[in-house]
């Protein structure tokens, strides 16, 4: 199966049907607001993964029920819940699917393929139970969560071996030492003005509003853009740096994501002035 996904990853053809889709999907969520809802930048992670906890936990209780007599109609109920809580599921994984590089989406075209199949079988499960052929119904919802399950197989292959929407900027702080690591003297900092340091060759931004500094790691969260060549831009007050590779945009007085596909925070060090001498830690 490893084997078999890493062909995948590595399937240019696949790009003839991703491409036009990830076009499609980009065209139709066009507003930022609505792209940043299904993206989780609210919630401060991903939404999709938290979603789909709805549709998985239902379709595993209507087999459980299957199983046990005199449980028709709680089955259905359960397995009508599951069928509708995933379509706006597939719609946030949909939105986090157009924002990722290229052999992640080849593996994100299996992981929607067996969704769909899944969701498919489950719809035509509801359908089954609700004209009274209970048989046919248990019998698709069974298909159903076995196409569901492999697709959960794919995307845990998409999320913990090709690092989709995980925070990809969080293992830099392992290879920082602890104490304080002196970074730039205060009086040949810029003011508005971002300037790249490394501690412990681990690349941070500064950026000085006055006497205040923030010191945040450069490597984007979302896909490791370089934030130290962003643009830096006021949003509801509030100075932020945009990423230039997808966009996703942080503050920079606390790093908080403003604007995806980036749905996690950034980084940000502590920081003390020692004799003129701008010091930051790990937090």
């Amino acid at each position: 199966m490893r084997a078999l996904l890493t062909k995948i990853e590595q399937a240019s053809r696949l790009d003839r049907i991703g491409d036009p889709v990830q076009r499609a999907v980009q065209a139709t969520l066009r507003p930022q607001r609505v792209r940043d809802f299904l993206h989780g930048v609210w919630l401060g992670h991903p939404l999709h993964p938290a979603m789909v906890q709805v549709p998985v936990g239902a379709w595993i209780s209507t087999a459980v029920l299957d199983l046990m007599p005199g449980q028709r109609r709680a089955a259905t109920t359960l397995c009508a819940v599951g069928t509708a809580s995933a379509v706006p599921a597939a719609v946030a994984g949909l939105n986090d699917w157009a924002a990722l590089s290229r052999d992640q989406r080849r593996i994100g075209l299996l992981h929607a393929a067996s969704n769909t199949i899944g969701l498919a079988c489950y719809a035509g499960s509801v359908a089954a139970r609700l004209a009274g052929n209970h048989r046919l119904g248990r019998t698709l919802g069974w298909l159903g969560l076995t196409a569901a399950s492999a697709g959960a197989y794919v995307g845990g292959h998409l999320a913990y071996k090709q690092g989709a929407q995980v925070n990809q900027s969080i293992s830099e702080l392992h290879r920082m030492s602890e104490g304080w690591h002196s970074i730039a003297d205060m009086s040949a900092l810029p003011q508005r003005t971002l300037v790249t340091r490394e501690i412990d060759d681990v690349s941070v931004i500064l950026y000085r509003h006055g006497d205040d500094v923030t010191v945040m790691l450069e490597r984007c969260p979302h896909q490791s853009g370089p934030l130290g060549e962003g643009e830096v831009q006021e949003i509801d007050g509030h100075a932020c740096v945009v990423c230039p590779w997808h966009g996703s945009t942080f503050r920079l007085n606390g790093g908080e994501v403003v604007h995806g596909p980036s749905a996690n925070d950034q980084v940000v060090l502590p920081t003390r002035v020692v004799d003129g001498v701008l010091e930051a830690r790990l937090p």
